[in-house]
Parts: C-alpha cells; structure tokens; sequence
C-alpha cells in the first residue's frame, strides 16, 4: 500500500515512518514548511535515509497568511479569549496538500503523527475526511499494537536507536513545541504543572520587556476588505506590501518590542485542559490594529452579528472543522460583513503594548459634526426626550408588577 505520511523529521514522524516501511507500506514524506525555522535539506536526507521512496516539500507560507491567518482575523477569532490560533490555522492547510499529493501519486492512505490525545488528531482526520473519504487513515497513535509498544519518548528514543534513524530529539527535552509563521507554541514536560512560570530561556519569537527597547516603533497598516495589504515602517521609512513580507516584518518588530506572549490553560476539543504557551507577535498586532479600524468603518448592528459569530467560527477553526458547510455558511457572511473595511491605522510597539494613535477610513461612519458637544451637527437634542421615554415604557411597566406582587 502507497502512504503520504505527514513528516516532520522529529521523532515521532521519523519512526512511524521506519514503523510503515516494516508493515511493507511504500511511503512519501510530505513535509510542509509553514515557517517553522527547520532545515529542510536535512530532513529530506533523514527521511530519504530511513527508507521514504520520495520526499515532497512545499513551501506554503503564503498560502497560510493570506487564506487562512488573515480571513480568521478578519473573523475576530479568538479562542477564550485569548489564543489566536495559530497551530489550529496551519493543520487544514497541511492535510489539504497532503491530500492533494496523496491523489496525485496514486495512493491508498494518508498517515500523521498526532497523538490520541491532542486537537491536532481531529483536525487532520477531519479535514482527509471532508476532503478525500475514500483515503485510508493510519493514525499510529490510536493503534493498540503501537500502543504496547510505544508507551512513550523512552521507548521511541529506544527504537531509533536500534534502528540507526537519525533524530535530534532527547529524553531530557523539556517541553513539546510548534511553530509556523503565526506563532510558536510550548506545551507539555515542565509546562505541565500550571503554577509553574515557564523557563526564561524558553522563549524564541518575543523579548521579555526588560529587553525591549525604550524607543517605539511607529507602524501604518493599510487594510482593504478588512485584509492587510500595506504595512508601512514610519521609523525606517520602507513599506512591505505582500502577505507573505508585511506579516514577517510585524513579527519581527513585534517580537523586539515583547508583544503577543501568552500563557494559559485552556480546554482541547477531546475534553481534557491543557496548559500552553504562545508567541504570537504579528497576529496580535494585526488583530488589535483591525478591531480598531471596525470601529469606524463597520456598522454598529453588523459587528454585532459578526461579533456574535465570531465564537462559532473561532470552535470550528480550532475543532477542526475548517472544511464543513457550517464554516462555509459563516465565511460567506462574514465576507459580506467586511466589504468596505478599508483604512489606514496608526500604531506605535512599546514594552508589550499596541498602542492605537489613530484611523481613517474611505468608508468611515463616524460624522465629527454629529458626533460633537459643540456643533448640533443635525441632531436636534429633544428628539432625546421621545426616545427615553419610549425606551422606559417596559421599565415602568415592570416596576409596577413587582410593586404589586411585593404588596399580596
């Protein structure tokens, strides 16, 4: 049988796939780079090296920014409140091509790493689901034979080693990792214990504040439709104008200046809380610098049904469900919600903080007349009075009932 695994070149992958060629599998590793900082020459030796009929790698960074990391901005997705979901972003992509690869070269199954007990596992097998059903899954970590085997990184370690497969990974690795240009993210090892601070040396994307820089940084983001298509450096005086560039400079300057760390224990989509840490720095800029701009261009009653949406379709990214009819119905409305989203925003990056200096829009709906103390603007104020007592009818009503229950 012809295998398309998902190979990472990291322990778990570079076994499962020594495993697969000792079941008789013919297998192609696919290896995606979503920005993670890896040598790529090196894993396609390693991976040819242990026994991989072919080696495929795409470079998909682009893709990942603009079709996926900036629609779920635009969508204000957030989960609880605080991660901005950045390992959730990249895995429907990933399965994507993979199924894309698995179709072209003719084979019968698609396999992945993931553990039984992860979101990562539902969401690769959700999206081969939606994508390509007549695919076999092999998902190792669900096997009991492998299981038995495979109790954890011990007996991996072990394995590797009686199998001469080259792996960079130790026993004494502290804690688990996953980066794509949206952000990197710690989870596991000494991070499982909640009341623990995380490793100072730990951190790769985002200076601690005491290394920040006391001089801001003064950035301008353009938006069109609510995606950002300019991002101008005020300071240096250079503009960067593709997806791909624009989001790799804002994470450099936002990393400089300590933004987008966090640190929480949230709850996976199998039901168990999990403790994890995130460096998010562009995607937090991004997110901030848009929430400000929908202030001024978007319609006070449509940010409300978009807002109240929003926690929906933030589950459906982060469950998995990137492909299903219920994101497609959610992405159709938000599309019409951000149409004339358009503007300049004015920054600055200092010590953590995204620090709004002001807006403006082609489309803005703030009317500084109407607005203002000092100008009638054509509001005419007694009009006030109407509204208010309207508004008090139900209030008095309500008042009287309970006075009346309060006197039987």
């Amino acid at each position: 049988m012809k295998v398309v695994l998902a190979y990472s070149g990291g322990l778990d992958t570079a076994c499962i796939l020594k495993l697969l060629i000792q079941r008789g599998h013919d297998v192609i590793a696919f290896a995606a780079n979503v920005g993670q900082q890896e040598d790529f020459a090196q894993i396609n030796q390693r991976a040819l090296a242990t026994g991989a009929s072919k080696y495929v790698q795409l470079d998909l960074r682009e893709e990942l920014v603009r079709e996926y990391i900036f629609p779920a901005i635009a969508g204000n997705a957030v989960y609880e409140n605080r991660y901005l979901l950045g390992t959730s972003l990249a895995r429907p992509l990933i399965a994507k091509k993979q199924v894309e690869l698995a179709l072209q070269e003719g084979a019968d199954a698609v396999a992945h790493g993931a553990t039984g007990k992860g979101n990562d596992q539902v969401r690769f097998e959700l999206a081969f689901a939606a994508l390509a059903p007549g695919l076999e899954v092999i998902a190792p970590w669900k096997e009991s034979d492998f299981l038995e085997r495979f109790k954890g990184r011990s007996d991996l370690l072990r394995f590797a080693r009686e199998e001469g497969i080259e792996i960079e990974a130790t026993a004494e690795k502290p804690y688990s990792t996953d980066e794509n240009i949206m952000h990197r993210s710690y989870e596991a090892g000494v991070l499982e214990d909640p009341k623990i601070p995380p490793p100072d040396d730990m951190y790769k994307l985002v200076q601690p504040i005491a290394k920040t820089p006391d001089k801001p940084a003064s950035l301008e983001i353009h938006f069109k439709n609510a995606l950002p298509v300019r991002v101008v450096d005020l300071d240096a005086g250079a503009s960067y104008d593709d997806a791909l560039s624009l989001f790799e400079f804002l994470n450099e300057a936002g990393g400089r200046h300590g933004i987008g760390r966090v640190d929480m224990v949230e709850n996976r989509f199998v039901g168990i809380k999990s403790r994890a840490v995130y460096e998010t720095p562009a995607g937090t800029i991004l997110h901030q610098a848009l929430r400000d701009l929908e202030g001024i261009a978007m319609d006070r009653e449509v940010l409300r049904l978009r807002d109240g949406l929003s926690p929906k379709f933030t589950e459906l990214i982060y469950n998995g469900f990137w492909f299903s009819p219920e994101m497609d119905f959610i992405r159709a409305a938000f599309a019409r919600s951000e149409e004339l989203i358009d503007g300049v925003v004015r920054l600055r990056l200092l010590k953590g903080n995204v620090i709004m200096l002001g807006r403006e829009s082609p489309s803005s709906l703030y009317d500084r007349d109407l607005a203002s103390m000092d100008v009638e603007g054509g509001y005419d104020q007694k009009d006030a009075r109407g509204f208010i007592k309207i508004n008090a009818l139900r209030l008095k009503a309500h008042k009287v009932i309970v006075k009346k229950a309060t006197q039987r």
